[in-house]
This record gives structure tokens, C-alpha cells and sequence, in this order.
């Protein structure tokens, strides 16, 4: 697509679609003092929600965060069109949209770091930051 401005042509740049699935929510620091007790843990989350009006399959998906801790999608796991899932840090049994990461102590900093969604070729989907306290959570 090639535009006016100024009485010269210059090509626009091409739109860039929204990524199928997006981080929606990051639940950085759990209500509370963080005493690492499995409910603790399990108010730390990352939601993800498909964007998409078809279901996707997110095997072989991962969420990170900047020191590299990583949730994968190691087997099928299909989202439904406009469905969001939590992924929780500590411990639990999966079911529905509830994913558990079963790790023993948080992932996120609450003064600041990084959500990243790749698929399954390591690309990156999406990302969300934060970079304070705030309040203990962030909209992406």
C-alpha cells in the first residue's frame, strides 16, 4: 500500500495482526507475604486468552519468564475460541482451563520482569512487562 504525505508516495507499513493467543493478565505478587505456601503460589498466574473464533492447540507452546523459568505445553491442549486459561506457579492437578506449573517458589518479580509466549517453533507470540510493585498484578 503506497500513501500521500507531504505530496510524496511512501509505502506504509503492513498492519500486523494480533497475535492468536495473548497474555491477558499477569498475577505477579499473590495477596499476602510471600511465604511460599502452595495457595501463595497458586495466586501467582499468567492468563492467557485465544483471540481467534477457532479452537488452537498450544502443544509444544511455552511461557517464560526473564530468568528463563518455563511452563510447556508438552502435550495436546487445545483452547477454545475466545477462551482464556491460567497457568499457576505452584502445584495442582490440570483440569479445564486451570494449568499448574508445580514449582515451590514464585516466578514473577513484583518489582518488575517479563511474560513471553513463543509457539512451538520459538517464536515469539506475545509479551507482557512490568516494572513496579504497583498492585500486584498487570493487565496486557
Amino acid at each position: 500500500m503506497t500513501i500521500a504525505v507531504g505530496g510524496s508516495l511512501v509505502a506504509a507499513a503492513p498492519a500486523q495482526a494480533a497475535p492468536a493467543v495473548m497474555i491477558t493478565k499477569v498475577y505477579y505478587d499473590s495477596p499476602g507475604s510471600d511465604k511460599g505456601s502452595n495457595s501463595s503460589l497458586n495466586a501467582e498466574y499468567v492468563r492467557l486468552t485465544n483471540k481467534r473464533s477457532t479452537v488452537i492447540n498450544l502443544k509444544g507452546w511455552y511461557v517464560r519468564d526473564k530468568a528463563g523459568y518455563t511452563y510447556k505445553f508438552t502435550s495436546d491442549y487445545r483452547v477454545g475460541a475466545g477462551t482464556s486459561i491460567i497457568i499457576h506457579t505452584g502445584k495442582g492437578t490440570n483440569r479445564g482451563t486451570q494449568r499448574y506449573w508445580g514449582r515451590s517458589w514464585y516466578v514473577w518479580n513484583n518489582t518488575g520482569d517479563t511474560a513471553y509466549l513463543r509457539n512451538s517453533s520459538g517464536s515469539l507470540v506475545d509479551s507482557c512487562t512490568w516494572r513496579s510493585r504497583g498492585s500486584g498484578y498487570t493487565y496486557c
